[in-house]
């Protein structure tokens, strides 16, 4: 046989023995400091070459004094291997630990600076990656802990709407029952109004269960945009009379839009009733709908009067019903009637179903009237027609 082939095949077997001692050995470290390890590659690496030096010099019968001069080169490498290991691993364990700091400053509200240690690259980058994923998990928490929020609110809300129209009711049967109702179909038509406000916020509270299921069907067709805001104009002009508020609205003729038709419609809805209900008497909502860039933007406007820059981002959280900054409606309207504040949520759940967004702002002040504009965004996809001359 070749002597380079014989000194490969022993130097591997040898090398091949420690191999397997060396990961038996690891494996039974997993637990322990990172230390460990780097010290066991080096030992495992000068075991390796010193197994293979002597298995070979025993086949080519070397003396004792070359044996042992061999002997000396490799263990004083092995002394630098470990030496040297030794040190990387103190490095390393104090830059693991500098990450571990750095993830833990990140949640202390006292501590501004929070800028990446100096450490190596993949060391810097797991430290970028776990202060995103700290981040996500708080802002998780945070929006965990609103929509907790809602809930219970939405729960209060609901409990106390459905609390007063019931016992209205029940009060008003009692009265027909026992024949003491002085006017009864009057009773009757009162009954049937408290039992359509129960229905629309059982509908409302459906819509809003399918719309966070994920299962809000669309229906999109091509319909022209204006017909859209007319029927919603005509369906909130009985409402807008009854509290005196001049509803008016100016559409882009020509103006086509590929949406579902019952899903626009109840937005543009919801937003003229709210905006009907919160402005005050000989005041004014007016809808507009244009193309701008390459968006549809339908836009509400009111004189509510503001709305509290504290309480702005709430505004379409679920049973959000703050009306501190504007002005209250009548409660004896009809339309005045407590809705669990669930018509904003349903509007931002239709609107980004359609890959849409929805905001508001407050308008006006110094010389004009304070209100609130809620702009509705549509992309491009949705729309078709004349665009406006740029």
């Amino acid at each position: 046989m070749n002597d380079q082939l014989v000194i490969i095949l022993t130097a591997a077997g040898g090398g091949a023995v420690v191999g397997v001692a060396g990961l038996l050995a690891g494996w039974s470290l997993r637990g322990r400091s990172l230390r460990w390890q780097l010290a066991l590659v080096s030992v495992v690496s000068t075991l390796t070459v010193l197994v293979g030096v002597v298995a070979v010099a025993q086949l080519m019968l070397l003396s004792s004094h070359d044996l042992s001069v061999v002997m000396l080169v490799t263990l004083s490498a092995a002394v630098m291997s470990l030496a040297v290991a030794g040190i990387l691993s103190h490095a390393l364990v104090r830059w693991s630990r500098s990450v571990r700091d750095h993830v833990r400053r990140l949640g202390d509200e006292d501590v501004t600076d929070t800028e990446a240690p100096r450490v190596p690259t993949e060391l810097r980058e797991l430290a970028g990656e776990l202060a995103s994923a700290r981040a996500r998990l708080e802002e998780a928490s945070a929006r965990e802990s609103r929509l907790e929020e809602s809930r219970r609110e939405l729960v209060s809300w609901v409990s106390h709407d459905l609390r007063t129209p019931l016992a209205g009711i029940r009060a008003m049967t009692e009265a027909l029952e026992d024949g003491i109702a002085i006017d009864p179909p009057r009773y009757h038509r009162q009954i049937r109004g408290e039992v359509d406000r129960m229905v629309a916020m059982v509908d409302d509270l459906f819509e809003l269960s399918r719309i966070h299921a994920g299962v809000l069907k669309l229906h999109p067709e091509v319909v022209l945009l204006g017909d859209l805001v007319s029927e919603a104009i005509a369906g909130a002009d009985a409402v807008a009379r009854e509290q005196r508020v001049h509803l008016g609205g100016e559409v882009q003729p020509g103006l086509h839009v590929a949406v579902d038709p019952a899903g626009i419609g109840r937005v543009l809805g919801n937003l003229i009733i709210n905006g009907i209900r919160h402005t005050p008497t000989d005041g004014s909502v007016q809808v507009s709908a244009r193309t701008i860039g390459d968006e549809v933007e339908l836009t509400v406007a009111d004189q509510c009067g503001g709305i509290e820059s504290e309480t702005m981002d709430r505004v379409f959280d679920i049973a959000f019903r703050g009306a501190e900054a504007r002005t209250p409606a009548d409660p004896a309207a009809p339309h005045a009637a407590g809705r669990a504040g669930l018509g904003l949520a349903i509007v931002r759940g239709i609107v980004e179903a359609h890959a849409g967004s929805v905001e508001v702002a407050n308008v006006g002040g110094d010389d004009s009237v304070v209100g609130c504009r809620f702009v509705v965004r549509l992309p491009v996809t949705a729309a078709t027609g004349p665009r406006p001359q740029q």
